[in-house]
């Protein structure tokens, strides 16, 4: 059976914005709920960027964004993570609020449902969970998770899942592109029946120094390579209405049934942003998009699919990158100026985007200079 990995990302050179210099300043302060007391050291950060801080002993912190959106992520050991979705018209909000509750000790009781946790979990999972999570690309091979004690692993006999679950953040070492990355993993699970895999956290990414320029080049290629044909890359596109520029090709799919079997057929669009219905508002800087059709097809021509993916998708084409984008329906999607989106629940992700993992995540503020 073929397999599906479906993500839905929180579910990735420099801290300049893809398209301009412009920065804005968010501020505020974190609490504990209960005492109502300012917590010093706690995280906040703009999840998959390489930018954060800590607040002060007075719970306040301050961080500057490349214009955009993001999501303002804040954890303490203990204590439940809270986000929050921010954009540049925030700027002007200097009194954001995050009140954190302590984690009770049966929450992991009642998240896990007739489950049972696995002894040796990772000697018997450990290799599948890296493989969907961290993947199996070129990338992942120069990948390293540092902290696998951390993970627990939860299998439900009655539902046939795997459930993957950090008691800290998850310390990964991509030395493929530079960085080191500090997940925040809410979960992780896989369903044996339908071959799905789910995970949802919120990364950190931080810079990795180059020991000399040659390094320094090869990264700096590396996360090019990453970058084109990518979901950021797509998102970007759309924004600047520069899709066929950027070799992107939209096409709707519309299922039909014959002989009981599910077939896709395929559309070819007379004017893309129309049947997407392309609106930006000037005001907010922030485009919103709502396709004719639940299921669009991606075509990235400008790379062709890695050798590793052609090798486990036979029928996939060698000549060009084919993913899907299946949208809830009657929903519209949101995009900043950096290509980050939401609803991101809104879209299921499959076919080629899936292949690329945490090894070839970049972060929002990533800056591609040929772009």
């Amino acid at each position: 059976m073929k397999k599906l990995f479906i993500v839905f990302i929180f579910s990735f050179v420099s801290t300049l914005t893809f398209s301009q210099t412009y920065y804005f300043y968010i501020s505020g302060r974190v609490i504990n709920k209960e005492t109502n007391l300012p917590m010093q050291g706690a995280s906040v950060f703009a999840q998959n960027t390489t930018i954060g801080t800590s607040t002060d002993v007075d719970g306040k912190f301050m961080l500057q964004l490349p214009n955009g959106g993001y999501d303002l992520v804040v954890t303490f050991t203990g204590y439940i993570t809270d986000s929050r979705r921010i954009n540049t018209t925030d700027a002007t909000d200097k009194n954001i609020v995050f009140e954190l509750s302590q984690k009770e000790k049966e929450m992991a009781t009642v998240s896990i449902v007739s489950t049972s946790e696995v002894k040796d979990g990772f000697a018997k999972y450990g290799n599948f969970f890296l493989e969907n999570f961290i993947g199996k690309t070129d990338n992942s091979a120069f990948c390293k998770l540092l902290n696998p004690e951390v993970l627990k692993f939860y299998f439900s006999k009655k539902r046939n899942r795997l459930k993957v679950l950090a008691t800290e953040p998850l310390m990964i070492e991509n030395k493929a592109l530079g960085y080191n990355i500090k997940y925040t993993l809410d979960s992780f699970t896989h369903a044996y029946d339908t071959e799905i895999s789910l995970y949802t956290g919120y990364p950190l990414f931080e810079e990795m120094q180059a020991v000399d320029n040659v390094q320094q080049y090869k990264w700096d290629q590396a996360r090019q390579k990453a970058y084109k044909g990518s979901i950021l890359h797509f998102m970007r596109s759309i924004y600047k209405k520069e899709l066929t520029e950027e070799g992107f090709e939209i096409q709707f799919l519309v299922t039909y049934v014959d002989r009981e079997i599910e077939k896709d057929t395929a559309f070819k669009l007379k004017n893309v942003y129309s049947a997407l219905n392309y609106t930006k508002d000037d005001s907010t800087e922030i485009v919103v998009i709502k396709p004719n059709q639940q299921k669009v097809a991606v075509i990235y021509s400008k790379e062709k699919p890695a050798a590793g993916f052609l090798n486990e998708n036979r029928s996939a084409s060698a000549d060009y990158q084919f993913s899907i984008l299946n949208f809830s329906k009657d929903v519209s999607i949101v995009i900043e100026q950096n290509g980050y989106y939401y609803e991101q629940n809104d879209i299921a992700i499959s076919e080629y985007w899936t292949w690329d993992k945490v090894a070839d995540q970049l972060p929002y503020n990533y800056v591609n200079w040929n772009f």
